[in-house]
Order: structure tokens, then sequence, then C-alpha cells
């Protein structure tokens, strides 16, 4: 192989770095001013949604035959780095309806995909992922919301929590038992319409993330047409975890992005600060902190790419649970670690709202939490390693 020429699939190309460039002058100027007021207030991000629909980045991850781009997964993570980097919320308005879908676009039928991937792809439609239950988070195969046939429908029963994007999708993506003796081979999946009889029972206060909306959602024997089930009865096991392993790299890059915005800002503020007669960027054992913070950010971006091309590539080497599972756990403890030194770097400034690195912190947290929490990835992390 002639190693000159030669470049690995997650070493950045000038497409991706101008993607970056547009991106960040977009969110910087779109999306970064209305952050602070989104959080504080606990609301839709509205601006930053539309501006993002303005710069088609609902499309980024559709196929193309379906009205998307196409884009490759590392584009895809740029956007969610970029966007977190500024507000974690509205970075989730772009990864949530994705998640949503990519069950639709791995295992749904023709008449699926051509009837709702379009209208994801342009923005006029929002999708959530409906998995998690009150007891049955990391133990899916407990759930206890169950779809019973009945002629040429199902009937759907049951409550979902901790549903993103909760009252404002218009589709649910649903993981129910059609067999409840089966275990985890009795789930099966199904897209469900919110008019068809959804109720959010109550949205959720929560630490961080407080500009995505994240609820109780009910379904009390909403009929779900057969047409609208996607893959096979008792596969729904099997459409969880494909499609966890393909979203977990980028719920790695929004934490990098949050973990950026909180050393950015850090950065900025030592270079003006003034302690002992000189900035105090000058102090070598806040340099030291930079450095480390710089450093272990830089991994966690590497180990997300990689992840990303795995997943562009097909996974030939069937890697791409253990490395998913790495770039989620590992960025996310990264950025929760930045964000807490970037309060400490900001001193007692940064305990306040005046400054972002706060809400940094608090909006990292989440990301060692959702999509399966960093105690399960290092479950699925050894099991690799372990054999």
């Amino acid at each position: 192989m002639d190693t000159a020429t030669h470049t690995p699939p997650f070493v950045l190309t000038e497409e991706h770095e101008q993607f970056r460039a547009a991106l960040r002058q977009m969110a910087e100027e779109r999306i970064a001013p209305y952050a602070a007021a989104v959080d504080r207030e606990e609301r839709y991000p509205s601006e930053g949604f539309a501006a993002c629909r303005e710069m088609e980045l609902p499309a980024l991850g559709i196929p193309t035959a379906y009205g998307g781009a196409g884009a490759d997964m590392v584009t895809q993570a740029i956007m969610a780095e970029e966007l977190a980097r500024v507000c974690a919320s509205t970075s989730v308005t772009m990864l949530i309806s994705k998640l949503g879908m990519l069950p639709v676009m791995n295992f749904g039928s023709e008449d699926l995909k051509r009837r709702y991937l379009p209208r994801v792809a342009s923005g006029e439609a929002q999708a959530s992922y409906c998995l998690s239950e009150a007891d049955a988070g990391s133990d899916v195969a407990a759930m206890r919301c169950r779809a019973v046939r009945d002629g040429d429908h199902y009937v759907l029963t049951g409550t979902k929590y901790w549903i993103t994007n909760a009252g404002v999708s218009d589709t649910y993506t649903v993981f129910a038992k059609t067999d409840p003796e089966a275990g985890h081979r009795g789930i099966s999946c199904f897209l469900v319409e919110a008019d068809w009889g959804v109720k959010v029972a109550k949205l959720e206060h929560k630490m961080g993330l407080r500009g995505s909306p994240t609820g109780e959602v009910v379904f009390d024997e909403v009929r779900v047409p057969v047409a609208n089930r996607i893959g096979e009865e008792g596969q729904g096991f099997a459409i969880a975890m494909h499609t966890l392993d393909r979203s977990r790299p980028t719920i790695g890059a929004q934490a990098v992005g949050i973990g950026q915005g909180a050393l950015d800002h850090a950065v900025a503020y030592m270079r003006e600060r003034r302690a002992f007669g000189a900035p105090i960027a000058d102090l070598q054992g806040l340099r030291f902190m930079v450095a480390d913070m710089a450093m272990r950010l830089e991994a966690a971006r590497t180990l997300v790419y990689r992840a990303c091309s795995v997943i562009d590539q097909g996974d030939p080497r069937g890697e791409l649970s253990m490395l998913g599972a790495m770039a989620k756990a590992f960025a996310s403890d990264t950025a929760m670690a930045v964000a807490t030194d970037a309060v400490q770097l900001l001193g007692g400034y940064g305990y306040t709202t005046d400054f972002p690195v706060e809400r940094a912190m608090r909006d990292a947290k989440i990301t060692q939490i959702y999509e399966g929490t960093n105690q399960i990835q290092r479950v699925v992390i050894a099991r690799h390693v372990l054999g």
C-alpha cells in the first residue's frame, strides 16, 4: 500500500472541513444567541430548528432515493458536534429524527420508506424512538408495552418513558411485546403516527438538555396498521440493538461538541482574565489543565470518527458494537470531565449562569446516560474483548 497517498477514512477531507466551517458560522450566528434562553425557559429551540432546516440538515442522514442528502456518517458527526458546541438541545433536534427513522431505513418496507422518509428529510416531520419503560431501560427484554394482532391492525397498549421530542414528533417508532412469553425474541417494532391517539402524560424537568422535551408517552389501545410494522414479528430487539449501534457514535459526537464549546469559552476567559499582573492563561498549572482537556477531546473526536467510518464501510469486521460503545462512553466521560474543568477555570464565574460553561456541565451529564448508560457500554466492550 502506498502510505503516502492513502488517507484513513476517519481523517477529514477538504469537503468535511468546508462543511464544518459553514456550519460553525451558521451555529454562531443563528443558534448561539438563543441557547441560554432555550435552556432557561425550558422551551423547544424553534429558532435553531428553523436555521437547521434552512441549511437542509435534516436531510443529511436520509438516503438520496427518499429526498435526503445521503451524507456519510463522519459528516453527520460533524453536524452533531458543531451544533452541540453552541446548543446541545438544538443538536438533539437533528439526531432524534434520524434515530427514529433508522429502523425504517434499515428494516422497513419500501412503502414505509416512501411514506415517511421524505417528510423527515425536508424537516416537515420529526420522529421519536420509544424503547425505554419505567422498569425496562437497560433491561430491554423486561418491557411491558403490548401489541396484539387484530386483523389488519395491531392494538398497542403501554407507556414509554424518557422519550425525546415527546409531543413534538409526528411519528413514534415503538417497540412492544407481540409474544410476552418469548423474552427479547417476543419484541416487535412499529411506526406509529402521533394523531392515531398517542398521548403525552407529562414532560420531565431536567438538569440539562432543557430545550429538548423529554416525556412519558402513553399508548392506550392505539390501532396501528400491519403495514406499519417494521420488519417481522419478533425482530424488534435485533432492530433496536442494530439501531443503537449506529446512533451511539453521534451521541459521542454531541458530547465532543459540548466539551469543545466548554473548552473554547474557558480559553477565551483565560486570555482576558488577569491575576498576579498577567492573564491567567500564563499560569502553568492552568495551561496544563487546558492541554489535558484538548488532548482528551481530540482523542474522543478521533474515536467517534473511526466508529462513524466503520458504519460507512458497512462494518466489514463486525467491530461496530464495540467501537460505537467505546466512542459513546469515552466521548461522554470526556465531555463531563472537560466541562467540569471549564467551570473550575472560570472560578466563581463558572458557577453562574452568566457564562455557558455551567450549562455545558449540565448538558454533558446526559450523554453518559442516554442511548445506553456508560456502564452498559462497558459491558458491551468487555464482552467483545473477552469473548
